[in-house]
């Protein structure tokens, strides 16, 4: 019986972290960039780069930069939870819940998660091929969600979200369809890295495939970096944070068996050695995730049920990806970007602050 509960309660959960680990894994063997498998926050970086949202090291040459590319993996992911959000009848359009500040939350999250070089996913992921950065990283990852429950056991909300109509519902899982259609066609307004970053891609068909596999597990299973560490701390319910475990367990297995496993601090694929930016990058991304209700990638997968207000949310990820790099925010595996870095990263916390403290509702009791 006990064993029967323990398959029950962990089962999915642990499955869908192995099968994300193991996915990552694969995906960089055919071709991805070292680390990053899956990353939503630099593969989002790369669809705006495509849109000519950012051109960060652009050579006039060859017409392109380092970072620009439309990630198939995005689009599986979306279009996974929606195909089984529709098959399980639980594609529900609702939306409605403060668009504007979530907007601006999910802006600055992307800052932070660009300082660091990574989301939630992705510093998981590179903790498994032996980075030390990301340990530095989850540190403030973890820091920042405490944060956040701070506000959260204190009465915070962005308020009720309402039922939408199927058509709105649809047009992020849509937008996702063009994006895909303009992969395939490659015209020529849309840019494509010829080096760097961008131009490192598994197979499309391959990235898809896995990506479509992963967003059905992750829309059952309720897959989320950072609601593995706020239930714990809230609930005592470590459910979800098996899932961060399985994640990273995938990964160092996967990369022992391919030989990538590359323990340190420096020489770390894509990453920096500035902790102090790392830790509080990621302090910024796990404290507005907490307000935003769930981690970039589980953003993703509500968008693909249906849910309008995670869909303006991946918005003002892109948009916070496009004011990274046009603003030298985003930090390069040399350090921290030229730009105002510790002035939009202050500025983030006061803007979350605000947020929070004028979000506070009153609890009954």
């Amino acid at each position: 019986m006990e064993k029967e509960t323990f398959l029950r309660r962990y089962g999915l959960l642990i499955g869908t972290g192995l099968a994300v680990g193991a996915a990552a894994v694969l995906l960089t063997a055919l071709g991805n960039p070292a680390n990053m498998g899956f990353c939503i926050a630099c593969f989002l970086r790369d669809i705006a780069g495509a849109l000519n949202l950012q051109r960060a090291g652009f050579d006039a040459e060859v017409g392109t930069g380092i970072v620009q590319y439309i990630r198939p993996e995005i689009i599986g992911l979306v279009l996974g939870a929606t195909a089984i959000a529709f098959a399980k009848r639980e594609f529900r359009p609702k939306g409605g819940s403060s668009p504007m500040l979530r907007f601006v939350i999910a802006v600055f999250v992307m800052i932070g998660a660009l300082v660091f070089l990574g989301c939630p996913l992705r510093m998981v992921i590179r903790i498994g091929g032996g980075d030390g950065n990301a340990v530095v990283g989850l540190v403030g990852f973890a820091l920042g969600i405490l944060i956040g429950i701070q506000f959260l056991t204190r009465g915070f909300s962005l308020r009720r979200a309402h039922p939408q109509s199927m058509a709105e519902g649809l047009a992020f899982p849509a937008l996702m369809v063009l994006l895909l259609a303009l992969l395939l066609a490659r015209p020529d307004f849309i840019l494509f890295s010829a080096k760097g970053p961008g131009s490192m891609a598994a197979p499309v068909l391959a990235a898809l495939l896995a990506a479509l596999a992963v967003g059905i597990l992750a829309q059952r299973s309720r897959l989320c970096m950072v609601g593995g560490i706020r239930d714990a701390v809230l609930f005592r319910d470590f459910r979800l944070i098996s899932a961060f475990v399985s994640i990273t367990a995938a990964v160092l297995v996967g990369n022992l068996i391919v030989g990538k496993f590359n323990p340190g601090f420096a020489g770390q694929p894509i990453a920096h050695t500035e902790w102090l930016w790392n830790l509080l990058g990621m302090v910024l991304v796990g404290w507005g995730s907490v307000l935003l209700g769930g981690c970039p990638l589980r953003q993703l997968i509500l968008a693909g049920e249906g849910n309008t207000d995670s869909a303006v949310t991946v918005m003002g990820f892109l948009v916070g990806a496009a004011i990274a790099h046009n603003f030298g925010l985003a930090s390069s595996g040399d350090g921290i970007g030229s730009g105002p870095v510790a002035l939009t990263v202050a500025l983030g916390f006061v803007v979350l602050a605000v947020i929070s403290a004028a979000n506070m509702q009153k609890l009954e009791g």
